[in-house]
């Protein structure tokens, strides 16, 4: 965990994301029919959620090492990955809410990629319930690794294979085409790629204050 002191990825995800914050609503983007100026949002919709990706990833590769060790403070890098994760997905929830509004006609349509959204989401905010509800540390710990395992795949299989299964609004699923195969332009990607990398830095970064925090109040000191 010593790459949490270093200071260049936390310089250029900040960097990044101030990149695309002024690009994103600056530079022109592609006339598209329906999306109209509604397309910068995928400047902040998708790369919140790549970075929730990229955070729940950890939590599960720590949740391993936390049960192949028992190291109490592998199982606090997962929880505050997921602690992290959870406001990336509210984020990702949020601004696709607003696109739909926009673009579909209402914030929630009961479209299948929406309803798998939400489903996968209370899968996470079990896991914080099911942390509080154990006592012990360790057997806290263990469990809550455990169910975190299984939990990220089920999200996988809800978010990314369902939706493709049945009819969708969404782009990339029910025979509807990926967003960017036909509406990113060059520049566009030019915004896009950076906000994704930008976000995931600010996303770990969040989590590994979180986590030295967390370490300090059970008076364990990172190595």
């Amino acid at each position: 965990m010593t790459i949490i002191y270093k200071k260049w990825w936390k310089v250029l995800g900040i960097a990044l994301v101030f990149y695309t914050l002024i690009a994103g609503f600056l530079l022109k983007v592609p006339a598209r029919e329906i999306l109209n100026e509604s397309i910068r949002n995928v400047y902040f919709h998708v790369p919140v959620w790549f970075a929730m990706l990229a955070l729940f990833g950890i939590s599960v590769v720590y949740s391993i090492k936390y049960l192949l060790t028992g190291k109490q403070q592998h199982d606090f890098v997962a929880v505050e990955s997921i602690n992290t994760g959870i406001l990336f997905y509210v984020f990702g929830l949020i601004t696709g809410m607003l696109w739909a509004k926009y673009t579909w006609g209402e914030a929630w349509s009961g479209d299948p990629k929406q309803n798998s959204a939400a489903i996968a989401f209370l899968i996470y905010c079990a896991y914080l319930v099911l942390r509080s509800s154990v006592e012990e540390d360790q057997k806290r710990a263990k469990i809550s690794a455990i169910y975190n395992i299984f939990a990220f795949p089920i999200m996988i299989v809800l978010l990314f294979i369902l939706p493709r299964l049945t009819d969708s609004l969404h782009p990339g699923n029910g025979g509807n085409p990926a967003f960017g195969k036909y509406d990113m332009d060059n520049q566009m990607r030019m915004v896009f790629w950076p906000a994704c990398i930008g976000w995931i830095f600010i996303g770990i970064w969040v989590a590994t204050i979180r986590y030295r925090i967390r370490n300090l109040e059970n008076n364990f000191l990172d190595k």
